[in-house]
Formats: C-alpha cells, structure tokens, sequence
C-alpha cells in the first residue's frame, strides 16, 4: 500500500515489526513472575523441635518428607498419601544410600512418625535425618 506525503511524493508502508510493546510486556510479565515465585515456595508451615545438637544442612536439595500439625504426610510440598512413599522414594531419590529428611511438627504424635520412618525402612532407604532447630536458650533481662 502507498501513501503520498505532503510535497506529493509516493511513499510505501513501514513493514517492519514495532517491538517497542513486545518488550514492555515481557518487561511487566518477568516483574510479576519475580514477584510471584518467592511466595510460591513457602513450604509447608511445621514448628520443628529445639536441639543442643542442631546442625545446619541444606535440605532443600534432597528428599524431604514432612508431617504437618494436623497430621498431613507431604513430599516435598505435594501432599502423599502413607502407602504411596515407597514409590515416591524410589522415583525422586537418587540411590539407597541418599539422605532422607524428615521434618515433623513438634505437636505430631510420636506414633505418627515412627510409622514414616517404617515406611521409609521398608522401602529400603536407612539413611534417615530428623530436622530440627538449634536450641535457643531465653535470654536473661
């Protein structure tokens, strides 16, 4: 298509892409998602009991199964049901020999996570860890 300017001459249609748009929505969407991934990853909310003997681990690269106040099981953050663990196991650890954390709630009956530590036995994972927070004794005044 042609158009003619003001002195009458023939001038054809700019047919190049304007990115200008594209990249301030890219812009805004990268601005959103750096918001919103942060509170995607909160975990799941578990009070872990207070050790002398605590010590700092990263166990955000491992297997970490939790057991929440009301008694829920989680894998990582998917809630599992008790008799689906092995097969979970099995799929996301790497080898028998691989670290297994367990957080538990310090409210969850005792019960509750010695059947998690049988099912995780079972399926024939032995290196087991209970997390837990170092010990913080009150503060005097």
């Amino acid at each position: 298509m042609a158009f003619t300017t003001q002195e009458g001459k023939t001038a054809t249609s700019l047919s190049e892409i304007n990115v200008t748009p594209l990249v301030d929505v890219m812009l805004v969407l990268l601005v959103i998602f750096m918001v919103t991934a942060p509170i995607l990853q909160t975990g799941i909310d578990v009070q872990l009991p207070e050790t002398k003997a605590a010590t700092e681990t990263n166990p955000a690269d491992n297997v970490v199964l939790s057991i929440s106040r009301d008694g829920i099981l989680y894998f990582g953050s998917d809630p599992i049901n008790l008799f689906d663990v092995p097969a979970r196991l099995k799929k996301s650890a790497k080898g028998t020999k691989d670290p297994i954390y367990l957080r538990a709630d310090k409210d969850v009956k005792w019960a509750s996570i010695v059947t998690v530590i049988d099912k995780v036995r079972d399926a024939g994972y032995s290196e087991l860890k209970l997390v837990t927070r170092p010990f913080q004794s009150p503060k005097k005044q």
